[in-house]
């Protein structure tokens, strides 16, 4: 944390070192947070140390965060504000800080039980921007063509048909090992929370894998990783977002076209299909249907922009 936070310059006691160094391994291998979930919840506890160092003045030592009251949380709140955090950015720094300070409770280091009461800033909930079908398609019939390499063209081709056939998360995606293919019609899926399930594939999708792992030039075991880089080592998620970046301006598409964007409209096009929603949420892995629903959102301005455009009473409105 020092090195990334520079929480170094804070006149922090050596027992809250101690156990913020405890807390990110947790994070790190227990919990198995993404390198920017891991980063982003070293940033906003660094944040209220800093705030409390001129809050409180001193040394800051592990019983000064069980001394917090609801009144100091909501101070250093009103700080982020005066910062120009924006409400988003306020609610995640709740969210990290509050996972710390769980941390601590369930370690019996301390308890604080005024984090709970904070409450986070409403935030508008921004509707995810699918694209269209025949872009979806566009996308992957031109990744196999998009390199000097061909097994790498095949697998761009691979990853993308996958994110948009199966809905997965591109680090779902670039997480699975040879030992989740077992099965030929379905994947096994480690998601948020390293919670399993199980996805079904679609034959494009299997023969769109099993043409990459053909021609993939690199050897694989059952705990290899299925996407690899040009080296043999395990895909890095800069370079497919770097591969499809190229791929939208090529076709002309939106900055919104992302590899995330390709599991939304996988989640638009099967809704619009007539894919209901508990099934949909089982096959995105997500642990609340309020997520899944956004969807039904999406379909509904989608259905009113056409009926806007397209019905004769509607127009010259």
């Amino acid at each position: 944390m020092a090195a990334s936070a520079g929480i170094d310059t804070l006149p922090i006691a050596a027992d809250l070192q101690d156990v913020l160094l405890r807390w990110q391994k947790w994070l790190s291998n227990e919990k198995r947070a993404s390198p920017r979930t891991l980063e982003s919840y070293r940033f906003d506890v660094f944040n209220l140390l800093k705030f409390l160092s001129g809050y409180r003045g001193g040394q800051i030592k592990l019983a000064v965060l069980g001394d917090l009251t609801l009144t100091d949380f909501r101070a250093w709140l009103a700080n982020c504000a005066e910062e120009n955090l924006e409400a988003a950015s306020r609610a995640r720094a709740i969210a990290g800080v509050r996972n710390f300070f769980h941390w601590l409770d369930r370690m019996g280091i301390l308890r604080n039980e005024a984090i709970d009461l904070l409450k986070s800033p409403k935030t508008p909930r921004r509707l995810p921007r699918p694209i269209s079908e025949g872009s979806a398609l566009d996308i992957v019939e031109l990744a196999k063509n998009d390199s000097a390499k061909p097994w790498i063209g095949l697998r761009d081709e691979a990853l993308f048909t996958l994110l948009y056939g199966a809905g997965l998360r591109i680090s779902e995606a670039l997480g699975l090992k040879h030992s989740d293919l077992a099965q030929k019609d379905r994947i096994v899926v480690k998601g948020k929370g390293n919670k399993q399930r199980q996805v079904p594939l679609m034959p494009i999708i299997q023969e769109s894998l099993r043409h990459y792992i053909k021609a993939c030039p690199y050897p694989s075991s059952s705990k290899s990783a299925v996407f690899l880089g040009s080296r043999g080592e395990a895909l890095n998620p800069g370079v497919a977002q770097r591969q499809l970046r190229q791929l939208r301006r090529d076709l002309g598409l939106s900055d919104s076209v992302t590899p995330h964007a390709l599991r939304h409209s996988f989640a638009t096009h099967m809704l619009a299909s007539g894919a209901d929603l508990r099934s949909l949420q089982e096959l995105l892995g997500h642990s609340s249907l309020s997520t899944t629903q956004l969807y039904t959102k999406i379909e509904s301005s989608r259905l009113s922009e056409t009926y806007r455009l397209t019905h004769p009473r509607a127009k010259g409105k």
